[in-house]
């Protein structure tokens, strides 16, 4: 599966010990070792620090050459078989001295000279640099023996793990087989040439796989680097070569090759993202005149459109005439010249002439320059929630003059809006005359407690900063009807929500009698539309977390498991409601694997029982991450994060349970998954024919998997095949 290397380092880890016989020297060296929080241990003299290397774990050695009891090189030859790295401080500049010391632990020279402060400053990150590289695989192509030995000593000195070759076709194996960030290619191979090799090869080794390459020949011609640079070769060395500049060119390329890596990665998690908001959202672009380039599916689903009648046209196509054209005006206003997101709710209209509501946001994208390139617009529909709200403000829209024929002339239209209403009637000194029975019933209050209270003896939720109460009671007292949104806290203490018209009554000499409240609650609508909110807020919260850790499969890898998993549960009989979740959640399945150091996740060999044992935490993590949402999809990410590694006979983990106690999520995503990942290239593994797959899927029936899963998975063997194909990596 494809892995987003980013390198975790806990300076804690390691120790380091200095050897410098200067006090101010070495208290400037450990204050810069200790702010970045690793373990240091202080010498002056060979003696202590060969009594403190007994004694403790050292991982680095910052080494003075001239110390009072002797020759900091006399440490460096006693340690040329220890692990421990020597970075060595001198004023000496014998370059033949360093060549040799170089290939003897001893990964850098720093030079007291006028910049040497800044020199040591920059210390702590080449040790980053040093156990970065031990996920780094560099790949030496020469004929020659000595000169693979050399360099490899060279390379395994900086923490490298190097793969040697002597011929184009060991080379080629060795591609075929492991991950290879660099190649130091010889141009003089056994029976061929480097160069030609190099272009033989070109597709997979520059193009596809993106291993940087270097050339290191005694012969270098004008042709030659014009035709290997053309080519793709980052660098040409000639030989005999420099020890230090082969070493610093090396991590200049590596960094690079680092760099390049953790771009395609977030492409492809952006991908993802993309893909996830497509499937969530409607969603459409727009260039910089406001002219469609791209709907998604549900934006033609619920527009009546097709995508071709939609493209190059302007979203006014769906615009509804009911629509203020002052909103749009602000809209492009706020995106096109403030260059700023727009939030708004929008009533469109379908190709059949239906309305629709959507809670839309428009983002400007711009480039480096602060252009815009063009607009985005991501919208979630709302029309259930907004056709009820104008179905109530419709239902409940009492006029003044229709209201007083209501009064005055019907009883029978008193006692409907009695019964239909939430009635409250107050006096002009805003004292409670009058409640109905169901006001009684939704605030609790009794006939006793509330007649003859002043109207702020209900709680108005933020009164003092919401100015629909002030604009109320100024409409009211001169006369004028009110229609508005208001919030209470009733006895119950609970917040409740009305659409609310307030009438008032006037004699035929045209004063004011008193305040009628009509009222119709709506916190259930309201509720629905903060639910809305608030899981958009979680999907938004979620993907950060996802975004801030490591992709470790590839796009297609998801898909495919989404499809196979919702294809084998509807097999198996669950609902579309139910298949559909499980479609959903189960790319969700190894998310637990953020938790895991890259060096298991990036170990290219066999996981030790340790190795082993932290890899299989993964499933507890991603259900711990997930398991605590109110969301069903995140539950159900939850269980199959959980599950999926469980087996039917009850070997597997975390849990070790076994048949049905298994949650049907976690047996078919199983079976979705180790059927894709064999079948699929690694970077670890070539992938398997589909007779092995199919051999060891029949082997693990009623062992690994669920027996009656296995079954329907054979009988549609060709549902299955067909997903593969169409989203072929």
């Amino acid at each position: 599966m494809e892995k987003c290397n980013y390198f975790e380092f806990e300076c804690n880890s390691f120790n380091i010990l200095i050897i410098e016989d200067s006090t101010s020297m070495i208290k400037i060296i450990d204050n810069i070792f200790s702010n970045y929080g690793f373990n240091t241990f202080l010498s002056s003299t060979l003696k202590e620090a060969r009594e403190i290397m007994n004694s403790n774990k050292i991982d680095y050695i910052i080494l003075d050459i001239n110390l009072p009891d002797g020759n900091g090189y006399e440490l460096i030859k006693e340690l040329s078989s220890s692990y421990s790295k020597i970075i060595v401080l001198t004023s000496q500049t014998d370059s033949q001295l360093k060549e040799a010391s170089y290939q003897k632990g001893v990964i850098d020279f720093i030079n007291k000279d006028k910049n040497f402060l800044y020199k040591i400053s920059e210390m702590p990150n080449l040790i980053k640099q040093l156990e970065r590289n031990k996920s780094k695989n560099i790949l030496i192509v020469d004929d020659s023996f000595v000169v693979r030995e050399q360099l490899k000593d060279i390379l395994i000195n900086r923490n490298y793990n190097v793969l040697e070759a002597k011929n184009e076709k060991e080379a080629k194996e060795i591609i075929s087989l492991k991950k290879i960030d660099l190649m130091l290619l010889d141009l003089e191979l056994e029976e061929s040439n480097g160069y030609d090799f190099l272009i033989k090869n070109r597709a997979l080794i520059l193009d596809k796989l993106n291993i940087k390459v270097v050339i290191i020949t005694g012969n270098i011609s004008s042709n030659l680097i014009r035709d290997s640079f053309r080519l793709g070769v980052k660098e040409i060395i000639k030989k005999p070569y420099i020890i230090e500049e082969l070493i610093l060119k090396t991590d200049i390329f590596i960094n690079d090759k680092d760099i390049e890596d953790e771009m395609i990665c977030k492409t492809q998690l952006l991908n993802q993202y993309k893909e996830t908001v497509d499937r969530s959202s409607i969603v459409s672009k727009a260039d910089k005149k406001g002219l469609i380039t791209y709907v998604n599916e549900a934006f033609c689903e619920i527009s009546g459109y097709t995508r071709k009648e939609l493209l190059g046209k302007p979203h006014n196509v769906v615009r509804h005439p009911d629509m203020d054209s002052s909103i749009f005006k602000e809209m492009w206003h706020t995106i096109k010249d403030l260059k700023t997101s727009w939030k708004g709710v929008i009533k469109n209209r379908k190709k059949d002439g239906t309305a629709y509501w959507v809670q839309t946001i428009i983002n400007p994208i711009l480039d480096n320059n602060g252009e815009i390139l063009e607009f985005i617009g991501i919208r979630t529909d709302i029309t259930n929630t907004e056709e009820t709200k104008e179905h109530l403000k419709n239902q409940y829209d009492i006029s003044q003059n229709n209201f007083n024929e209501i009064v005055n002339l019907s009883k029978l239209y008193e006692k409907a809006i009695e019964t239909s209403n939430i009635i409250l009637r107050v006096d002009t000194n805003k004292i409670i005359t009058y409640a109905n029975e169901k006001f009684y019933k939704i605030s609790g209050f009794t006939k006793e407690e509330l007649i003859g209270k002043h109207y702020d003896y209900l709680k108005i939720l933020d009164i003092n900063k919401n100015p629909n109460m002030e604009n109320m009671w100024k409409a009211i007292t001169k006369g004028d009807i009110w229609e508005g949104q208001i919030t209470n806290i009733f006895k119950d203490n609970k917040i409740h929500h009305f659409l609310i018209t307030v009438v008032p009554i006037i004699n035929l000499n045209g004063q004011i009698l008193e305040y009628l409240s009509i009222r119709k609650e709506i916190t259930e609508v309201i509720e629905l539309h903060k639910e809305i909110e608030e899981t958009q807020r979680e999907i938004i919260y979620k993907m950060g977390e996802i975004g801030e850790s490591r992709s470790n499969e590839t796009g297609n890898h998801v898909k495919r498991v989404a499809e196979y998993s919702k294809l084998l549960a509807t097999l198996y009989g669950l609902d579309e409601k139910e298949s559909d979740i499980l479609f959903t959640a189960s790319p969700m399945h190894d998310i637990g694997k953020v938790g895991v150091p890259d060096s298991i996740l990036n170990k290219p060999g066999k996981l030790d029982e340790n190795e082993w044992k932290i890899m299989r935490k993964h499933c507890v993590i991603g259900y711990n991450i997930l398991k605590n949402s109110k969301r069903e999809i995140l539950k159900a990410a939850a269980i199959v994060a959980r599950d999926h590694h469980e087996k039917w006979d009850g070997t597997g983990y975390p849990r070790r349970i076994k048949e049905k106690e298994i949650h049907i999520y976690g047996r078919i995503t199983a079976i979705a998954d180790v059927f894709d990942a064999l079948g699929s290239d690694r970077c670890y593994k070539k992938a398997w024919e589909d007779e092995e797959i199919f051999e060891l899927l029949k082997e693990e029936k009623g062992k690994h998997f669920d027996p009656e899963l296995i079954d329907l998975f054979f009988e549609n063997i060709y549902k299955f095949k067909e997903i593969r194909n169409r989203y072929k990596d």
